[in-house]
């Protein structure tokens, strides 16, 4: 075929996947094309709209690197992750709910003892995290991953002020002991803008939207015969949990970081000043 028009070329485009030995890649091409052939025919795309569009997205991939994911913060604002994620993670009951992974997770993340302290040089005020991980039916998860991390009481990751922190700070990885608990220190995080100095950020401008995220810890759970969980714990005085940018908080993901004055701490260290704790238990899914 050739002289095709609007009409036609999407039909002649979906053929040419027809030898496609891969039928889930034939499928969601051939369905990619016929909702983006659609969308151009929707909204009668102008030229100077699609070059506008494809400059977006050629500035959108030159923002990545090692420590940034202008792509993934995309998709978060957009809210295909949280899409993504809610037909991935049907739960059950008893198994903690997901969110969105971030642009932040740094893999291989120092482990540390239960109790430790990872502020590191973050300043703010101290945080205590006791949690614990089991089934989705109850029985304790030993030995199971605790992956977390958390911005800082400015708003901002480890990875975004690195020269200054000099490293890591406010993530770790943690293993539940034979109860299936875990407890750490740090500080209190703050909630903060995502990323706006990019292309994202100029989309959330244009269209009247603000970049903030509530306040969060984040966690990545492993453990043999179950789901990885993904997901945060928000702080209920958090302002923006009603209107968060990336669409990441649930109800079930809010909890309170209960204000404690200087004192014993519920891990029985002794506190010189006020602190904050989250107390959380986590379920997972079974595989």
């Amino acid at each position: 075929m050739r002289d095709f028009n609007e009409h036609t070329i999407t039909q002649a485009v979906v053929d040419r996947f027809a030898e496609t030995p891969d039928p889930r890649l034939k499928a969601v091409l051939t369905s990619l094309v016929r909702h983006l052939h659609d969308f151009v025919r929707d909204v009668d795309l102008t030229f100077e709209e699609w070059q506008a569009g494809i400059a977006f997205l050629t500035r959108t991939g030159q923002m990545c690197d090692q420590h940034r994911q202008e792509f993934i913060l995309l998709s978060d604002t957009l809210g295909v992750s949280m899409l993504v994620d809610a037909i991935n993670h049907r739960m059950p009951e008893g198994a903690t709910e997901t969110t969105v992974l971030g642009p932040f997770y740094v893999e291989e993340a120092p482990e540390r003892p239960n109790g430790a302290d990872i502020s590191g040089p973050l300043e703010g005020t101290p945080l205590l995290v006791t949690g614990s991980v089991s089934s989705a039916d109850g029985r304790p998860l030993a030995g199971a991953t605790v992956d977390v991390w958390h911005a800082d009481d400015d708003g901002a990751y480890d990875v975004q002020q690195l020269d200054a922190l000099g490293g890591l700070a406010g993530r770790a990885q943690f293993r539940t002991d034979a109860e299936g608990r875990f407890h750490f220190w740090t500080v209190m995080p703050a909630w903060y803008p995502i990323p706006a100095d990019g292309p994202v950020g100029e989309m959330l401008k244009a269209t009247a939207r603000h970049p903030n995220r509530p306040a969060h810890v984040h966690f990545m759970i492993a453990a043999p015969g179950h789901e990885t969980l993904i997901t945060h714990v928000f702080a209920a005085d958090s302002p923006w949990l009603d209107s968060d940018a990336v669409f990441g908080v649930k109800t079930s993901l809010i909890a309170a970081f209960a204000e404690h004055p200087a004192g014993p701490a519920p891990d029985g260290r002794a506190m010189e000043r006020p602190f904050r704790h989250l107390a959380y238990d986590f379920g997972l899914k079974a595989d």
